[in-house]
């Protein structure tokens, strides 16, 4: 499964210099920021948007991406650019609807703003649940993952030092820098794995002999984004069902992404870096997926979809240009992984150590973040390697956020939109719609009972999860109507929102904005139908 891939000095010396300037710069940027609460967890609150949108970019894409994205451009076409395309419109969603009541409320956290609508074991489930998939399945899988590109492309260099290595790379920089460090090494990573993305693209372009000579090898309806109801992989209902709640839930109530715009200037900065991240999603098509696609032509009989991209490298760069891809593999991989590892610090400083310890220093809160990432990157950089020994499990653990996060959607959807919705419908349905949700996931992932796909049993974890809230809520006393101010969405507010943006400039407008991406979305959605 690996490929010859040969690497020069000036390769290695591209990639050192990157290594080097990467971390130097962010720090360096970053150094007059506060040792408080808000500027080691939030930047000091003061991102402004382009820094917000390249960063989510980079946390969302991992060096994983780059092989697997180009892998499944290999082994069934395009289809899987649904995954990008819809974050696009879920961003929309979020910046309309659902990102003011975060910034309003001025929480630290997801499981806080939990807090504020509804109470403190909604806050202690939901962090618990979210430090776990940020240790376990956020930080450890993406070290397994880029140490495992790192494998197919160079086979001499053991799994557990690739791990070491990337955790190092990337906890340097939440340690010491904090998310205002993070944020501004992520960007310089974005642009990074932007221009690395580009090079392949050029370089499979220039194999080629022609569009049409490609279109002529490829199977049927591999360059189609929209397949069949019966498609295996991404049947289309399955993009408005499961689809859309896993990435609601992704984008726009899990830590890792959120934590990105609640550090953001003001309101306006935080909607327009959403955006400017769901403009940045839409060329993954092009730069990611369609080159796997393109080398069915150059390579068409490969033992694994995997090999692609390191073939891809190894093949058609030139020596030089490999060390930018190179260091646009680690870009992509430390990004995510600084960023899980930030995540997990500030949701047990905010979250356990602040209610616990409330009379405790900002300084030691900073201090406590800055353990609680070295802990989480040792535990991480420990499990990491163990995956390898259950390939096929660590399949199934990805596949069980299909399971789980359903019902954290509805308690956030229904909070926000229903005002009868109350905390003890919230917490019911946190511990039954997840508990439920295992059991399916084993019943139907693992045994085999039900012949249901994973995207149309999410949307039934979904309708479930909001009928328990709501059935729960009517059946038990509402809230205080002073705890919720601020919190619901009502018509009104859009009124009264719509009167305020007249005097808007429209190149400031969000809505200009967000109507533009969309419009741009679907004509690429249409365009390969």
């Amino acid at each position: 499964m690996f490929v010859n891939f040969e690497i020069a000095f000036i390769d290695i010396a591209i990639l050192v210099i990157y290594l080097v300037l990467s971390r130097l710069i962010p720090l360096w940027l970053n150094r007059k920021q506060k040792d408080d609460t808000s500027g080691f967890f939030l930047g000091g609150r003061n991102f402004v948007w382009p820094l917000i949108g390249f960063s989510l970019l980079a946390t969302n894409v991992s060096g994983a991406s780059f092989v697997g994205l180009a892998g499944a451009g290999y082994a069934q076409g395009i289809s899987v650019y649904s995954y990008e395309w819809m974050a696009a419109i879920i961003l929309i969603f979020f910046v309309f609807f659902m990102l003011p009541f975060y910034l309003k409320s001025g929480v630290f956290t997801m499981p806080e703003f939990l807090e504020r609508r509804y109470d403190r074991r909604s806050r202690v489930a939901f962090s618990g649940l979210l430090i776990f998939f940020a240790t376990f399945l956020g930080t450890a899988g993406t070290l397994y993952a880029g140490a495992l590109v790192g494998l197919t492309m160079f086979p001499q260099v053991p799994l557990w030092v690739g791990v070491v290595v990337l955790a190092v790379l990337a906890g340097v920089m939440s340690i010491f820098g904090g998310l205002g460090a993070v944020v501004i090494s992520d960007t310089i990573q974005a642009v990074v794995l932007l221009i690395g993305g580009s090079l392949v693209l050029i370089a499979t372009l220039n194999a080629i002999p022609s569009w049409e000579a490609m279109t002529e090898v490829v199977p049927e309806r591999a360059l189609h984004i929209i397949q069949p109801a019966d498609d295996p992989n991404l049947p289309w209902p399955g993009l408005l069902t499961g689809l859309i709640i896993i990435g609601i839930y992704a984008w726009t109530t899990e830590q890792v992404a959120v934590q990105r715009v609640l550090g953001a200037k003001n309101l306006d900065h935080g909607r327009w870096g959403a955006i400017f991240a769901g403009f940045l999603k839409l060329p993954i098509l092009f730069l990611m997926i369609l080159p796997g696609t393109m080398a069915l032509y150059l390579f068409p009989d490969l033992q694994s979809p995997d090999m692609v991209f390191p073939k891809l490298v190894a093949e058609l760069l030139p020596t030089g240009v490999k060390g930018i891809i190179l260091a646009a593999l680690v870009a992509a991989i430390t990004s995510s992984v600084d960023s899980t590892l930030n995540s997990a610090s500030t949701l047990v400083t905010m979250d356990f150590v602040k209610p616990f310890k409330p009379t405790i220093s900002e300084h030691g809160l900073v201090r406590a973040g800055q353990i609680t990432t070295v802990v989480v990157m040792i535990i991480a950089v420990i499990w990491a390697p163990q995956i390898i020994k259950f390939s096929s499990l660590w399949n199934y653990i990805q596949s069980i956020l299909s399971y789980v996060t359903p019902p954290i959607v509805a308690i956030f959807l229904v909070g926000i939109f229903w005002k009868r919705a109350n905390r003890h419908g919230a917490f019911v349905t946190f511990v039954l719609g997840i508990g439920l949700g295992v059991v399916g996931f084993f019943a139907n992932e693992i045994a085999g009972l039900f012949p249901i796909h994973f995207l149309y049993a999410a949307l039934i974890s979904f309708v479930g999860s909001i009928a328990l809230h709501v059935g729960v809520s009517l059946m038990t006393a509402p809230e205080p109507d002073d705890k919720l101010e601020g919190l619901i969405w009502t018509p009104s507010l859009w009124k009264t929102e719509t009167e305020e943006l007249k005097t808007v400039p429209f190149w400031k407008n969000y809505r200009y904005l967000a109507t533009l991406l969309f419009v741009t979305t679907m004509v690429i959605v249409i365009w390969f139908w």
